[in-house]
């Protein structure tokens, strides 16, 4: 049976959905219905049950959604349900920033070392995590199952970077740097452009300006 392509718009909705489904359990709230959701998540309740509808749906007419059981399954969807190892490629502000983040390990993501060049830190430790050289970088891979690689080097060193991790067997690239990687289909990448990001915020601020 050929799996059901779902829509990037979709899968990009799904950490959201997520994410308030857990403050909703938070506060005790057993169901919700999508009218009920949709006011709060400022999406109408045709979208949500859409793009439910793609992954089964999920709901009960006449009673909505079970929070508890909905946040688990959408957890499933997003791979929450496994454990992830993950290296830092960069200890500078950004990479530090990313490893102080405990919030990490509470979805299963795990960061199990940090690499830099700078020998000022090598050998220092961050909320606990060792800084190691680069040159342990690739001895690193081939002792220990390393599923994400988040890169917080400068744009020239990230290509070269992104390379080696493939090479090495990694197969998830969470990448912070401002550029373009070219890798192998079987590699996973999810770009971070914060600079993006930030103009977008811009031209909306620009266009409200003009109104």
């Amino acid at each position: 049976m050929q799996k059901k392509e779902i829509s990037k718009a979709v899968i990009n909705r799904l950490p959201r959905y997520y994410r308030y489904l857990g403050d909703l359990l938070e506060k005790d709230v057993v169901r919700i219905s999508s009218k009920e959701l949709s006011e709060r998540m400022k999406v109408t309740a045709s979208q949500i049950r859409q793009d439910l509808n793609n992954f089964g749906g999920f709901g009960q007419q006449g009673y909505g959604y079970n929070v508890e059981y909905l946040h688990s399954e959408i957890g499933k969807i997003l791979g929450l349900d496994r454990k992830y190892h993950m290296i830092i490629i960069g200890a500078g502000n950004l990479g530090q920033a990313l490893a102080n983040y405990a919030d990490f390990d509470k979805k299963g993501f795990f960061v199990k070392a940090i690499f830099d060049i700078n020998p000022n830190l090598i050998g220092s430790q961050i909320r606990g995590i060792e800084v190691k050289s680069m040159d342990e970088l690739e001895d690193y891979l081939i002792s220990n199952k390393v599923d994400i690689a988040a890169i917080t080097v400068p744009k020239t060193k990230a290509p070269g970077i992104a390379s080696d991790l493939a090479r090495l067997g990694v197969k998830g690239i969470w990448n912070f740097a401002p550029t373009d990687l070219n890798l192998p289909k079987d590699v996973t990448v999810e770009n971070v452009h914060l600079i993006d990001s930030l103009m977008k915020l811009s031209y909306r601020l620009s266009e409200k300006d003009e109104e």
